[in-house]
C-alpha cells in the first residue's frame, strides 16, 4: 500500500438539541469514516470524499457547530496500514451480515425472496460506496446475492412452465 493524502473532517457540535449531532453522526456512518478521536474522523482524499465532508461541515457550522477540513497523511506506512485494517473490518461485518441474511431464506414464499433480493442488493450498493479497502468478504457477499437471485430466476421459469 502507498502511502496516501486522507481528507479529516475536525468538528464540534453544541450538546443541545442533540438531533443535529445525532444527523451528522448518521451521515458521516454512512460515508465509513474512520473515527481518530473525539470530533475527529478521516477519509481517504479524493474529490467525492472531501465534497461529502465539505457538505457535513457546512451543515455542522449551520447547527451552531464549528468544523474544520484538513488533508493529511500518516506519519507512518503502518499508521495508515491500521487505519485501513479498521476501515475494512468494519466493512467486512457489514458484508458478514449481508451473507448470512442472503443464506437464511429458506421459508421464504417467491414474494417475500424478491422483496429481500431487492433490498440487499440496495444494501450491497450502500456498503460498495463506503468500501474504501475493501475485504475478502466483499466477494462473498456479491456472491450470496447472486445465488439469491439465481435462486428467484429459477423459482420464476419454474412457475411460468408449470
Amino acid at each position: 500500500m502507498r502511502q496516501g493524502h486522507w481528507v479529516l473532517l475536525s468538528y464540534r457540535l453544541p450538546r443541545e438539541p442533540s438531533s443535529p449531532r445525532i444527523a451528522i453522526w448518521r451521515k458521516l456512518k454512512r460515508l465509513g469514516v474512520a473515527q481518530l478521536g473525539d470530533g475527529l474522523v478521516a477519509l481517504p482524499a479524493d474529490a467525492r470524499t472531501r465534497e461529502h465532508l465539505d457538505w457535513i461541515a457546512e451543515e455542522i457550522v449551520e447547527a451552531g457547530g464549528t468544523a474544520g477540513m484538513w488533508l493529511a497523511r500518516p506519519a507512518t506506512l503502518a499508521q495508515e496500514r491500521d487505519l485501513a485494517r479498521t476501515m475494512a473490518a468494519a466493512r467486512a461485518t457489514e458484508y458478514e451480515a449481508v451473507v448470512a441474511e442472503a443464506e437464511g431464506t429458506g421459508e421464504l414464499t417467491g414474494a417475500e425472496r424478491r422483496r429481500l433480493l431487492r433490498r440487499l442488493r440496495g444494501e450491497l450498493r450502500r456498503i460498495q460506496r463506503r468500501d474504501y479497502f475493501p475485504p475478502p468478504q466483499r466477494h462473498a457477499a456479491e456472491a450470496a446475492v447472486a445465488r439469491l437471485r439465481v435462486a428467484d430466476d429459477t423459482e420464476r421459469t419454474e412457475e411460468r412452465t408449470a
